[in-house]
């Protein structure tokens, strides 16, 4: 279903869109502003979707085992030197 709207854009916007309207990308202004709302929908909710995922991460985290800065730096030596080891270097 459409709902007819009336929307402001500046003059290079709109030169923007007329121009894939004639280079035949689009039908029309509305399927460029259309397809514009859909990739900001889809870039709203990717962000969503990592910071919901980035909050369980930090969850999981900080109900795990507490590594002190040092452990973790001896750990991170440990693999890369295996990794070193591994790969003949």
């Amino acid at each position: 279903m459409s709902v007819k709207a009336s929307v402001s854009i500046s003059e290079q916007q709109e030169s923007f869109a007329r121009g894939l309207v004639g280079e035949g990308r689009y039908a029309s202004l509305s399927a460029v502003v259309q397809r514009g709302l859909d990739l900001l929908r889809e870039e709203i909710e990717a962000k969503e979707a990592e910071r919901v995922a980035l909050r369980a991460l930090m969850r999981e985290r900080g109900e795990g085992p507490f590594v002190t800065l040092d452990e973790g730096r001896r750990d991170t030596e440990a693999m890369l030197a295996a990794k070193r080891r591994a790969r003949g270097l």
